[in-house]
C-alpha cells in the first residue's frame, strides 16, 4: 500500500475529494473539522501488477538426444530379458543409430561421444552374456532334484513319531483304501513326522506343483494296470519338477538315469532328453515299474527298492541274506545301502499324506493341466525366434517343451512336435512359411574337406569333438567323407560379434590420423582426415576379423558405417575411429 497526504484547501481541483469528505463529516455529530487541523492521510491501494509469464525452458538438444537413445537401449534390455534376441538387437542398434543420424554425429560432441562409447560397451557386455548363456550350444540349466535334499536329511535327522502322528496315521489307514500295502511301522511313521514337520513346506510345494500332472499320470497308470498310489513317487523323487537333475545325473519327474531311460523307450541325444518330458517319462516309468513288479514276484516294496537302488543290487541282497521281505532285508545295514533302506518308507509316507493332505494340515490348490497347441517342424528353429513371433517370454516356450536340451529344436526333418501356447499355432505356421529355413536356427553348416576328421574340425572351429559328433548323430570315432555336411552350432549373439578368446595387445594410436589400404602385401599407411581411419576390405575379410584387428567390436563397425547386416564386399571402405581402434602394424 502507498500513502500520501491530501491538503484541504479551496480550489476546483479538490471538488471530488471535498464532496466525499463532506459526506463523511455529515455522518459525524461529534465535531466538524476545520482547515487549521492536521492534514488527512488517504491510503490508496496501487493497481495490481500482472505476473510475468514463466520463462520458457531452454531444451538442451544433446540431453534430449541422449534420453531418446537411452530409451531404445532400455527397451532392448527388456526384450533381452524376455529372450527376444531379434527385437533386442533392433532396439540396441536404434540406440546407436539415433546418435549417428543426429546433426552432431556420434563423435563430435563430447557428451554424445561419451554416451555412444558407453552404449557400445554395455551392448557388447550383453552380447558376451548371450554367447555364454544362450548360444544354442550350452544345455539348459536344470533344477536340483528333491531326492538329494530329502536323503541328506534322512541320513541323520529322522524324528521319532509322536503319539498324535501315530494315532492320525492309524485312523487314516483304516479309512483310506490304498492299492499297495502300507504297514503301520515306526519307519513309515517317522517319515510322516518328518513330512509334517521340517519338510512340510517342501512336500506342500511338490503337491501343489504335481496337481497339474496327476490326471495324466493316473490315466497312464490306470491304462497299464498299475496302482494309482504310485503316481506320487515323483513327489519324493523330484517334487514334480520336469527339469530336476540329481547329483547322480538322474533327470525328470521320474528321475531316470540315462541308461534306464534308453532301455525304456526314451530318446536322449544332443538336442532332446525325453526324461524331462512328463508324459513320455511317465509312460516309460509305467513300463519300468511293471517290469520290476514282475521281476520281484509281485512285491511292490521290493520293486520300489530296486527303482531306487537298481534291480541287480536288490537281487544280490536277497541272494546274500536269504530274505525275500523288504522290511526284514532293510532291518540290517549289511545288505542294502541306507538310501535304499530309507527310500521305500519315504515313498509310503508321502503316499499317506498325498492321499489325504487336509488331514495333515496341507493346503493344496487346484490347478489345470498345461494347455497347448502343437506344430510339426520340418527344420530346426531357435526357440527365441518362436517366442518373438507369438509375443511371449522364451521361458514359456521352454516350459512347454522341457525335453529340449538347448535353444534349438532337432535338425532332423519332420520328427519334432513343438508345443505352443493356445491360439498361437497358426501364427507360427504362417511365419515358418515366410522365413528362409537357413535363418530359423543358430546353426552353421560345414562341408568336410579331404583328410579332415572330427577332431581336426573341432579344433579348427573351436568346439568340442563330442558335441560336434552328437550334434550330427555320429560317434566320436566316426570317419568323415569329403563333401559331407556337418551342422555346427553358432552363437546367435545380439549383434553377431565374434570375439577372440584372448584380445590382441593394445597398440598406441598414431599421432596423426591415417588411411589404411590393405593389399595382399600388407597395410599401407598414408595421412587421412582427423579422428578416423578408412579400411579397404580385402578378400577373406569379415567384420569379425576386422574388429579383432583394430580392437573394436562388430557393433561399432556396423554403427559407424550404418551397416544393416554383416555382409561386406572386397574393396568396400569402412570408417574406423582412431580413439576406439589402433592401426595395424603388420
Amino acid at each position: 500500500m502507498v500513502e500520501w497526504p491530501v491538503m484541504l484547501s479551496p480550489g476546483p481541483a479538490r471538488t471530488g475529494i471535498t464532496f466525499a469528505l463532506g459526506l463523511v463529516v455529515a455522518g459525524c455529530a461529534t465535531r466538524v473539522p476545520t482547515p487549521s487541523q492536521a492534514p488527512v492521510r488517504v491510503v490508496v491501494a496501487p493497481a495490481p501488477i500482472a505476473p510475468l509469464p514463466p520463462p520458457v525452458p531452454q531444451v538442451d538438444p544433446v540431453v534430449e538426444l541422449v534420453a531418446v537413445s537411452t530409451l531404445h537401449f532400455e527397451a532392448g534390455e527388456h526384450e533381452l530379458r524376455l529372450g527376444h534376441l531379434t527385437a533386442a538387437k533392433a532396439e540396441f542398434n536404434r540406440a546407436l543409430e539415433v546418435l549417428l543420424e543426429s546433426p552432431f554425429g556420434a563423435r563430435t560432441e563430447p557428451r554424445i561421444r561419451e554416451h555412444f562409447d558407453r552404449l557400445v560397451e554395455r551392448i557388447s557386455a550383453h552380447e558376451v552374456t548371450a554367447l555364454a548363456e544362450g548360444d544354442g550350444f550350452a544345455e539348459q540349466r536344470p533344477e536340483p532334484a528333491g531326492i538329494d535334499e530329502i536323503l541328506a536329511i534322512t541320513t541323520f535327522e529322522v524324528p521319532s513319531p509322536t503319539p498324535q502322528t501315530t494315532q492320525a496315521v492309524a485312523a487314516d489307514l483304516e479309512t483310506v483304501v490304498h492299492d499297495i500295502n502300507i504297514p503301520l511301522n515306526a519307519k513309515v511313521l517317522s517319515f510322516v513326522e518328518l513330512f509334517t514337520g521340517r519338510l512340510k513346506a517342501f512336500l506342500e510345494e511338490g503337491l501343489n506343483r504335481g496337481v497339474q500332472y496327476l490326471p495324466m499320470i493316473q490315466r497312464i497308470f490306470r491304462a497299464e494296470g498299475l496302482p494309482l498310489d504310485l503316481a506320487y513317487v515323483p513327489l519324493v523323487e523330484s517334487a514334480f519338477k520336469p527339469t530336476a537333475l540329481s547329483r547322480a545325473k538322474a533327470k525328470g519327474i521320474w528321475q531316470f538315469m540315462r541308461g534306464t531311460a534308453l532301455e525304456n523307450g526314451l530318446r536322449h541325444d544332443w538336442y532332446i532328453d525325453e526324461r524331462a518330458e512328463p508324459e513320455k517319462a511317465t509312460q516309460a516309468a509305467a513300463t519300468y515299474l511293471k517290469s520290476l513288479h514282475e521281476m520281484f514276484g509281485g512285491d511292490w516294496h521290493l520293486a520300489l527298492a530296486s527303482y531306487n537302488g537298481g534291480p541287480g543290487r536288490v537281487q544280490r541282497a536277497i541272494k546274500r541274506s536269504g530274505r525275500t521281505d523288504f522290511w526284514k532285508l532293510a532291518a540290517s545295514s549289511r545288505y542294502l545301502p541306507r538310501e535304499t533302506r530309507n527310500y521305500v518308507p519315504l515313498i509310503l509316507a508321502a503316499i499317506i499324506i498325498a492321499r489325504n493332505p487336509a488331514m495333515y494340515g496341507f493346503d493344496i490348490q487346484l490347478a489345470e493341466p498345461p494347455q497347448f497347441e502343437t506344430v510339426t517342424l520340418t527344420t530346426a528353429i531357435d526357440l527365441r525366434r518362436v517366442a518373438e513371433w507369438v509375443g511371449t517370454p522364451v521361458q514359456a516356450i521352454q516350459d512347454l517343451n522341457p525335453e529340449l536340451r538347448r535353444w534349438t529344436t532337432p535338425v532332423r526333418a519332420g520328427e519334432y512336435e513343438l508345443k505352443l501356447p493356445p491360439g498361437t499355432a497358426d501364427i507360427v505356421r504362417a511365419r515358418l512359411a515366410q522365413t528362409d529355413p537357413a535363418e530359423l536356427a543358430p546353426l552353421n553348416w560345414y562341408t568336410v574337406k579331404k583328410g579332415e576328421t572330427l577332431l581336426s574340425i573341432a579344433k579348427k572351429l573351436k568346439v568340442s569333438r563330442t558335441d560336434l559328433a552328437e550334434a550330427n548323430y555320429l560317434s566320436t570315432r566316426a570317419r568323415l567323407q569329403s563333401g559331407q555336411r556337418l551342422v555346427i552350432p553358432r552363437a546367435p549373439a545380439l549383434l553377431l560379434a565374434a570375439r577372440p578368446e584372448t584380445p590382441p595387445p593394445a597398440v598406441e594410436p598414431p599421432s596423426e590420423p591415417v588411411v589404411v589400404a590393405v593389399s595382399d602385401t600388407g597395410p599401407e599407411v598414408t595421412p587421412a582426415r582427423p579422428a578416423s581411419i578408412t579400411y579397404r576390405v580385402k578378400r577373406g575379410d569379415t567384420l569379425s576379423s576386422i574388429a579383432r584387428l583394430y580392437r573394436t567390436t562388430v557393433a561399432s563397425l556396423k554403427a559407424w558405417n550404418r551397416l544393416r547386416s554383416n555382409s561386406i564386399k572386397v574393396g568396400q571402405r569402412l570408417t574406423i575411429f582412431t580413439d576406439r581402434a589402433a592401426t595395424a602394424t603388420s
